[in-house]
C-alpha cells in the first residue's frame, strides 16, 4: 500500500505540472482573444481544469496519513456540529436520520476537523450504497469511559464480508468514488486511539456501523 500511495502522490504531482501549464496557456488566449463567445468557452474550459486538479488532490489527500491536532472537545457539541454540518451540505438526507444522542457532559480529544468528516463520509455511504427503504438511525452515547457511535443504515440484503471493512480501498470504484473514503476515515479513526466495525445484522435488515472513541481526561 505504501508502494501505491507513492505513486499516486508521484502521479498526482506531474498531472498537476502538465494542468497548470495548460491553465496558464488558457489564461493566455483569454487575454488575447477579441471574441465574447470563444472567452466564455475558454473560461469554462478554466473551469474543467480546475476541477480536474481538485479532484486529483482529493485523492492523494484520502491516501496521506492523517495529521492531527487534538484538543479537548464535548461529545454534545461534536455531535450538534456533525447534524448541523449534514444539515448544510446534504440537506435531503439530513431529514432522513433519525438521531438518538445521551453523551451528557463527556469531553473527548480530538481534532474535529478530521473527525467530523470521517464521520460524514460514513453517514453519506449509507445513503450512496443500496439503501432499502426506512430511515438511517444514528445513536451516540457514552458507555465504560468510551463514545460509542453507532450507525444503522436499511439494506433489504448484503452478501459483503466486514471483516477488512474500511482496510480494502479501491475495491468498490466508480465515477468519482475510488474505494477511499472508508479507508480515510478508519485511518482518521484509529489515528485517534479509536476503532471502526461493522456487521450486518440480516434479522434487522440493517448493516450496523460502529465507532468507538476512547474520552478525554476532563471527562472523568
Amino acid at each position: 500500500m505504501s508502494d501505491v500511495v507513492k505513486f499516486v502522490r508521484q502521479l498526482g504531482h506531474d498531472l498537476r505540472n502538465h494542468l497548470n501549464a495548460v491553465e496558464l496557456q488558457s489564461a493566455y488566449i483569454t487575454e488575447i482573444a477579441t471574441d465574447p463567445e470563444l472567452q466564455e468557452e475558454v473560461k469554462r474550459l478554466r473551469a474543467m481544469i480546475s476541477e480536474v486538479g481538485s479532484s486529483l488532490q482529493r485523492v492523494t489527500s484520502a491516501l496521506a496519513g492523517p495529521r492531527l491536532t487534538r484538543m479537548p472537545y464535548g461529545a454534545a457539541d461534536f455531535v450538534d456540529d456533525l447534524r448541523q454540518k449534514l444539515a448544510s451540505t446534504s440537506p435531503d438526507e439530513s431529514r432522513q436520520i433519525e438521531w438518538n444522542v445521551d453523551v451528557g457532559d463527556a469531553t473527548l480529544e480530538i481534532d474535529p476537523q478530521s473527525l467530523q468528516p470521517a464521520l460524514t463520509e460514513l453517514i453519506a455511504n449509507a445513503f450512496r450504497h443500496e439503501r432499502a427503504e426506512g430511515a438511517v438511525s444514528v445513536d451516540a452515547r457514552i458507555e465504560d469511559k468510551r463514545f460509542i457511535f453507532t450507525l444503522r443504515e436499511p439494506k433489504r440484503s448484503f452478501d459483503r464480508s466486514t471483516e477488512q471493512w474500511g482496510r480494502e480501498p479501491f475495491r468498490t470504484v466508480g465515477q468519482g468514488h475510488y474505494g477511499l473514503g472508508l479507508h480515510r476515515s478508519r485511518a482518521i479513526i484509529e489515528a485517534h486511539e479509536g476503532q471502526l466495525d461493522a456487521r450486518y445484522d440480516s434479522a434487522a435488515s440493517s448493516l450496523i456501523t460502529t465507532v468507538v472513541l476512547p474520552l478525554g481526561e476532563e471527562a472523568g
